[in-house]
């Protein structure tokens, strides 16, 4: 399997966050047919294209910064990957950047999240104050599910995980903007409002919204 050598990045908002990773895979490979982009394929019986797609988004998440891996044969320019592959894109999905690699993925350390609590009566009176004390403290060690682990779950310290935060409360909603670590190990937004939830229940929204703005390497430069 050849290795990659370029990357989209895109982003993926409205419906289009309902869409599965493995279909989302799927769209990619036949977007870059109908595009007419000319790319690497497996070998084998079945050709298909080679995509990989880094830290792969969970289904009903939107993000400004996807990042896909693949490899552009000769025949187009990166410059012109980005129009080729809007113009047959289902609504959604829109490639901003096509790009030489040059940073490895392993690189890649944190994640710019956009959380927004909704409360269908308004935010409770103390729900600031509880989500401040519960996110201020220097350890909170939760229980998370693991297939690995003989009883069944390992215990995890959010707090070093949490690199920054911060709320900007609203009169229906919580806006959270906080920065996590994106891998080795990462963590899920949703973790930190399943927490809020177990913990502060006074607190828990009745629905959430999960974006990803942007990605940083180790040094808190964009990584691209």
């Amino acid at each position: 399997m050849a290795k990659p050598k370029n990357r989209l990045l895109f982003s993926k908002t409205g419906r289009a966050c309902y869409i599965s990773h493995l279909d989302l895979m799927a769209t990619f490979q036949r977007v870059f047919l109908r595009a007419g982009v000319p790319i690497w394929q497996t070998q084998g019986f079945n050709k298909h294209a080679y995509v990989s797609i880094a830290l792969p988004l969970s289904v009903g998440y939107s993000s400004d910064c996807e990042i896909l891996e693949f490899n552009l044969d000769e025949g187009m320019g990166m410059d012109l990957v980005p129009a080729h592959m809007n113009a047959c894109m289902p609504e959604g999905i829109h490639v901003s950047q096509c790009y030489a690699i040059e940073t490895p993925l392993k690189r890649l350390a944190e994640i710019d999240w956009s959380i927004t609590m909704e409360y269908d009566g308004g935010v409770p009176a103390t729900a600031v104050t509880e989500i401040e004390a519960l996110l201020g403290q220097e350890a909170l060690v939760i229980q998370k599910k693991s297939k690995k682990a003989k009883k069944g779950y390992t215990e995890i310290d959010l707090i070093p995980m949490i690199h920054r935060w911060e709320m900007a409360p609203e009169e229906n909603r919580i806006r959270v903007h906080a920065r996590l670590m994106a891998q080795n190990p990462g963590l899920n937004p949703s973790i930190v409002v399943d927490t809020i939830r177990a913990q502060c229940p006074g607190a828990a929204p009745d629905f959430v919204r999960y974006h990803r703005n942007e990605v940083f390497d180790g040094d808190g430069k964009v990584f691209r």
